[in-house]
């Protein structure tokens, strides 16, 4: 067990080994992308050949490996930032570390081949890159920084202050106080303000209440919370143990997907290491407040992000949302007070104890308050994790910081809010990012997923993926979710195959509108939003599919045709051949200046697949 004074030490300590980070001279450390992008893409041999290397060539005097969270340009992973310098390395296979080793660590020469596009090898910061310039690191602040299994560097960067400070300064209302006053609002999805939420639990009589945090996120093409756990885990502890003092809680349940197998690692040596330094237990830091922290696992379940399906299934039951009221800070975990945050929320509270409700308050809009993390995905050049100032245009995020569509398409509509969410189309480009301003549009802010797509996407197509998704995660508790959804999905299917009227359209409206007013929880409530939203602004592609039996993106298999340009074909048979179905033959047809007979595709058999297409050189097939 740790005191304060050994508490500041560890800080004072650490700052020589951080400040290398930040561009002052000192022994090398490279830092290698530990997060489950740059994980999958074998940065873990990355650090294997370091290690290797540098023992090899005794250069452990010159150089140290750090393993770190997520950087965030998952695009161009995996990732090794070399300093003092800040060398930004993208691409990084296994192949070239032994260059790094002879040409940076031994000999101080940039490996110029290696280094990021945008970043200028002298400058030892990465906010020159346009990915970064226009980014607010608060909940990401330590992610792709710090060591995340070792708690001395969390520490370092003054971790566990806002919880001494408000141990030993500050009352429980006090805290509460200052977590209201920064409009912190709850980055799950619904955006309810944290500290009433927390007031609301604090006046709960009886000596037994909870705090819970959701680490279930499950919405497609999301990876916010996952990555906070990965590169910051302790930022989670402290604030959760800042919410038990405010509340008069002593237990905390950590609730995290098993399919996050590193972050469930990292959280779990996190916890192990704040027991041992007496940052969770009994009488924390000597001050008399005991609080501790479980890690339960998650298997996968979509429904249990719903915050009574997510107490349900840490009691042990079958994750099932309840009704409400009454709310789990009144009646929750085990029938006792709870309040429940997720990840991202988490990650802001011990920056606002620290640098005071005023300074988070003067980022954002009136209404939504500080930044927001993002998961770029889809159709846009930069994929990765973003965290902006709320009020930050979708233009911005879009072109600037993503750097836009890629291969010269247009873009069309962005998906917020993933199976809850809806379509913010080109015509909202402009728009601010905020709680507000996307339901306004028929969108919501959700945990964070942000999914881009091109003219090349079909929207009657997309509204059918996110419903089936919904229909496989139902619970099926009620009605309206378990029966309504799936009626949903049937007629966005009839749509995509060509088979729906007019009357279907206005009778699948009708039912987004049923579904939405009397579904149990917000799964179900949520579900039709993609339908809706999609509905709101691309109609005229859902009736181009009843009305002209038509696709007009190309991509329902069951409106689409390919055939063969019969004056391009050169008769080289390259089609035929990658057809898996043997659709395609040789016909009588010589085009001029070609010697030999051109191929057709016969449509009864052709399953559609696009290999043709794919393997034609001169763009002889035609897609319609």
């Amino acid at each position: 067990m740790k005191t304060i004074a050994a508490l500041q030490q560890i800080y004072e300590n650490m700052q020589e080994t951080l400040a290398v980070r930040q561009g002052n001279a000192g022994k090398r450390q490279i830092l290698i992308c530990g997060g489950t992008g740059c994980t999958s893409n074998h940065s873990d041999d990355i650090a294997a050949t370091f290690d290797r290397l540098l023992t090899e060539e005794k250069l452990q005097d010159k150089a140290e490996i750090v393993r770190t969270g997520c950087f965030g340009l998952c695009a161009v992973g995996p990732i090794v930032i070399i300093y003092p310098e800040g060398t930004f390395y993208s691409c990084v296979k296994k192949e070239d570390v032994a260059e790094l080793v002879e040409q940076h660590i031994k000999k101080g020469e940039i490996v110029t081949r290696l280094v990021h596009k945008e970043t200028d090898p002298s400058v030892t910061t990465l906010a020159q890159s346009n990915f970064y310039k226009k980014q607010t690191k608060v909940a990401l602040r330590n992610c792709g920084v710090i060591n995340p299994e070792r708690i001395d560097e969390y520490i370092g960067r003054e971790g566990y202050k806002a919880l001494i400070k408000v141990l030993t300064e500050m009352t429980p209302a006090e805290v509460i106080d200052v977590i209201t006053k920064s409009g912190l609002r709850g980055r799950g999805g619904a955006g309810f303000p944290t500290g009433r939420k927390w007031s609301f639990a604090a006046a709960q009589p009886g000596a037994i209440k909870y705090v819970c945090c959701n680490a279930d996120e499950g919405d497609p093409g999301a990876f916010m919370d996952r990555s906070v756990l990965e590169g910051d885990p302790h930022a989670v502890l402290e604030a959760m143990a800042i919410a038990g003092y405010a509340i008069g809680s002593h237990n905390g349940f950590i609730y995290c997907r098993a399919e996050y197998p590193i972050a469930v690692k990292r959280i779990q040596v996190a916890v192990k290491q704040a027991k041992e330094y007496g940052l969770l237990g009994q009488n924390i830091l000597g001050t008399g407040f005991d609080f501790d922290i479980e890690v339960r696992l998650g298997a996968g379940a979509f429904v249990c992000g719903e915050e009574t399906a997510l107490m349900t299934s840490i009691e042990g039951h079958r994750g099932e949302p309840r009704p409400r009221p009454p709310f789990p800070a009144i009646k929750g975990l085990f029938g006792k007070p709870t309040i429940l945050n997720n990840v991202e929320t988490y990650a802001n509270v011990a920056q606002i104890i620290l640098k005071g409700a005023d300074w988070f308050a003067s980022m954002g809009t009136e209404k939504s308050k500080g930044t927001k993390v993002f998961a770029l995905g889809g159709k846009i050049t930069n994929t990765g994790l973003v965290e902006i100032p709320m009020g930050t245009t979708l233009r911005t995020v879009i072109e600037d910081i993503g750097e836009g569509v890629p291969n010269g398409k247009k873009f069309k509509a962005a998906q917020t809010g993933g199976p809850s969410g809806g379509c913010i189309p080109a015509e909202h480009f402009d728009i601010p990012i905020d709680y507000d301003n996307l339901i306004s549009i028929g969108s919501m802010m959700g945990s964070g997923g942000m999914i881009v797509m091109d003219e090349e996407n079909c929207m009657v197509d997309i509204a059918k993926f996110f419903l089936e998704f919904t229909v496989d995660e139902s619970c099926g508790k009620c009605t309206p979710c378990r029966v309504g959804v799936r009626r949903l999905l049937e007629y966005v299917t009839k749509i995509s195959e060509g088979t729906a009227t007019m009357q279907d359209l206005e009778d699948m409206e009708e039912l987004c509108y049923y579904i939405k007013d009397n579904a149990l929880c917000g799964l179900g409530q949520t579900a039709p939003n993609p339908v809706l939203s999609t509905l709101r602004y691309f109609r005229k592609e859902y009736e181009a599919h009843i009305l002209e039996k038509r696709c007009p993106a190309g991509v329902c298999k069951k409106l689409i045709t390919f055939s063969i340009d019969q004056d391009k074909c050169i008769g080289c048979g390259l089609c035929s051949k990658g057809c898996p179905v043997k659709a395609i033959s040789r016909t009588d047809y010589i085009a001029t200046g070609h010697k030999l007979a051109s191929f057709q595709v016969d449509g009864t058999a052709c399953v559609k697949c696009g290999a043709c297409k794919d393997t034609c050189r001169i763009k002889a097939i035609v897609k319609k």
